[in-house]
């Protein structure tokens, strides 16, 4: 057991700023889809899924090769200045070569009166990519205090700034009289719009980047990064020796993101002008409602990696990590029913004009609960140093999602996009498991796992068949349901792996 609840602190400890953040960030969903277009928000949508991409190609794999490289060679530190000064050259060229040509891209991502949303994703992408190599080695030295500080107060500013841009600085504009209308007169501009949503991303990142001034520099005591001295900073032997490992994991990270993103890319193209933004806006929309189970997949990812890097070698891993499936499948299970059976609620976090794509949430919730569990199995191929296999998995599921959403959204719009990410990301999770017999033969417990997931599709099902004209009695009928399935993992569970004592 003792493994197990260190992993489910880790998670906690490592994740919590990342679901307190896209938590509170999930409550800017109503401010941005009250105040502003479906058109207009699926701008903004559609420029962050080009983020999710090139994020991927300023990381290049670092961060994974980082905890990989500090576990095989001696010099740990050495590891580090080579892989960092490798990703702040990159990320300043990025910015200079984005910045000089920042109009023609606007035109190519179908935004040529916007040219300085270019500039502002540059900036934000390149200060980002620095950061996450800092951040990576905070998680490798377990500095868990300073990682969530940092991490809470980036989302804590970039929610502020969000706050003042779209929603006290438009009041204060419709005063001139008011003492506070001189103050924002230098630092806002109504025409900007949903443009801000950007400039605060900008002041979050730069504000980030200052804040681990220290750890990039070799500062603070304590810390395995504190000295800054004579010898060698970039080690190219080292670097040459990362990159087979690296490229395999950039291929499968954008094959990975197109299996994300892609989607909300392709609506622009493959749908009428006069449709595009607002079916992308809707989608987008839609999709934050699956906001929960996305953040319990991102903190156990944050927790997980480093995890297993360091008890691989323990004798009963793969039954801990068996273990770790079963239970990251019950949870979110109990996620996805969580959120279904109270969507009546839920829904009013986006304006009504959004609506029309709820039906989309049942659908995304079960494919984010298959990339999770396709996230987890993926340690095979990195213990194994056979990061190729985990390009060769997303370059499959990528061919799969381009191939159906080609095909369904000039037909069904962003209901396809939804039914090609479920099929992309079951196909590659069944893929993955097969594959990983042979490199980590482990013996999941799938008779219960099949159990957990027909009765968690048996409650929805039954709970969209019952009737009633209270709200109030629908929504203590639909949670009873939940109690039901919790109850069962309990009573399942308890005699044979002791889960009361997992869960104190």
């Amino acid at each position: 057991m003792r493994p197990l609840k260190d992993l489910a602190g880790q998670t906690i400890v490592y994740g919590l700023p990342s679901i307190i953040g896209r938590f509170l960030s999930y409550l800017l969903v109503p401010l941005y889809t009250y105040t502003f277009s479906t058109g207009d928000y699926g701008k903004i949508t559609f420029l962050y899924a080009y983020i999710s991409f090139i994020n991927i190609l300023l990381t290049y794999g670092m961060e994974t090769s980082l905890f990989n490289f500090s576990r095989l060679e001696e010099n740990k530190k050495k590891v580090y200045r080579t892989i960092l000064l490798s990703v702040v050259c990159t990320s300043v060229l990025f910015i200079i070569l984005i910045g000089t040509f920042r109009e023609t891209i606007a035109g190519w991502v179908h935004l040529p009166e916007h040219p300085e949303y270019i500039v502002w994703l540059a900036i934000i992408l390149g200060t980002d990519a620095v950061c996450a190599i800092a951040f990576a080695k905070l998680r490798q030295l377990n500095k868990a205090r300073r990682f969530a500080t940092i991490k809470t107060l980036n989302i804590v500013i970039y929610i502020l700034s969000n706050l003042f841009f779209i929603l006290i600085c438009p009041i204060i504009y419709k005063h001139p009289e008011s003492f506070f209308y001189s103050l924002i007169q230098p630092v806002y501009n109504p025409t900007i719009g949903i443009g801000y949503i950007l400039i605060s991303n900008v002041i979050a990142s730069v504000a980030t980047l200052l804040m681990l001034v220290p750890d990039l520099l070799g500062a603070g005591k304590g810390s395995e990064i504190h000295e800054v001295s004579s010898v060698q900073i970039f080690d190219l032997v080292l670097w040459k020796r990362m990159m087979p490992y690296a490229m395999p994991l950039v291929f499968a990270g954008l094959a990975g993101m197109v299996n994300e993103t892609l989607d909300r890319v392709l609506l622009q193209y493959l749908l009428p002008k006069d449709i595009s933004w607002q079916q992308g806006g809707i989608y987008s929309a839609c999709y934050k409602l699956s906001i929960i189970i996305t953040m319990f997949v991102q903190a156990f990812k944050y927790a997980a990696e480093p995890y297993f890097f360091a008890n691989a070698h323990e004798k009963d891993f793969t039954k801990t990590f068996a273990d770790v499936v079963k239970y990251f499948i019950i949870i979110c299970l109990l996620i996805f029913l969580g959120t279904m059976l109270n969507l009546s609620w839920i829904k009013y976090f986006v304006s009504k004009n959004y609506w029309s794509g709820l039906q989309v949430v049942p659908i995304l919730l079960m494919a984010n609960l298959c990339l999770g569990v396709f996230y987890t199995l993926s340690i095979w191929y990195k213990l194994g140093n056979k990061t190729l296999y985990g390009a060769y998995l997303t370059i499959i599921g990528a061919i799969i999602t381009i191939v159906l959403n080609i095909y369904w959204i000039p037909r069904i719009g962003y209901i396809g996009c939804a039914w090609a990410t479920l099929i992309c990301y079951a196909t590659v999770m069944v893929l993955s498991y097969f594959m990983s017999r042979k490199q980590l033969p482990v013996k999941y417990d799938f008779f219960r796992i099949s159990i957990y997931f027909a009765l968690s599709l048996i409650l929805y099902f039954v709970s969209t068949q019952i009737k009633v004209d209270s709200k109030i009695l629908g929504l203590i009928i639909n949670n009873g349901l939940v109690l039901i399935f919790v109850a069962v993992v309990y009573f399942m569970e308890k005699p044979t792996f002791a889960f009361t004592k997992f869960i104190k």
